[in-house]
């Protein structure tokens, strides 16, 4: 099955890095034309040059005055046919040692942010029949983990108001679908393997060794493991796909 995207923009938000940028690279080989977004304007510049049709646009969707200078960008582009919602998760911390702030700061980047950006295009991809939204969010979506409270919060939030989206828009050719990663090989996890070792006792190794032989298939994920399925959600083959939640997770 050949995917082609050809003649489609993609934006990727938080797409310079990680799981986000694994997208990027295979809606940049199917044929799409990609922005992606980010905070570090050097490295996304670098990154967005290594594509084929790459446009870099920065900016924090986590700063409300950020996220509109980012969408009026993108519109003097050219309005995308996919949107890929991805924002690195909140720091792993007991539920007791969050505080309000965290939780402000969590709302905006990975809940907020993704659905102000999402309902900015929306009136397009009516207008043209076609669009596909793909959400970047965890597998602690349909199973919850323990010292993730901002984590586990946020992303079952945003898969509410996705899935509730994904039925009210589904008839003008609009698909929703979110991607839920499990542990996989990134800096994001990097950051819970630190933040468990130093609890534990343990070494960063062992942690990871412990989350490895946690996982089915004996392994971490990685980038190349999630992006395929991104570019093929967002194809015309995956147009009676949409208001679903597909683990990337080894059988986790």
């Amino acid at each position: 099955m050949l995917i082609r995207l050809e003649g489609r923009t993609a934006l990727v938000l938080g797409g310079t890095r990680g799981l986000g940028w694994s997208c990027a690279k295979a809606l940049d080989e199917s044929g799409a034309r990609v922005i992606i977004n980010g905070r570090d304007a050097a490295h996304g510049q670098c990154v967005a040059a290594s594509l084929s049709r790459g446009i870099f646009v920065p900016g924090d969707i986590g700063d409300e005055t950020e996220r509109h200078v980012l969408m009026q960008a993108v519109d003097a582009i050219g309005a995308p046919d996919i949107i890929v919602t991805n924002a690195g998760g909140p720091p792993a911390a007991p539920f007791e040692e969050t505080d309000a702030a965290q939780w402000r700061r969590a709302h905006e980047v990975n809940l907020l942010g993704p659905l102000e950006v999402v309902r900015h295009w929306l009136p397009r991809m009516r207008a043209q029949r076609y669009g596909r939204i793909v959400n970047i969010t965890s597998f602690v979506v349909k199973e919850l983990y323990p010292n993730m409270a901002l984590s586990n919060s946020v992303r079952v939030g945003l898969t509410g108001a996705m899935g509730s989206l994904a039925r009210e828009v589904a008839r003008s050719g609009i698909t929703v679908n979110g991607l839920l990663p499990g542990l996989m090989d990134t800096g994001a996890l990097q950051r819970v393997i630190r933040d468990r070792a130093q609890r534990q006792g343990i070494s960063e190794d062992e942690v990871r060794a412990q989350m490895a032989d946690s996982i089915p298939v004996g392994r971490l994920g990685t980038a190349a493991d999630f992006g395929p399925l991104c570019a093929f959600l967002a194809s015309e083959h995956a147009a009676y796909i949409t208001g679903q939640n597909i683990c990337i997770d080894g059988g986790l």
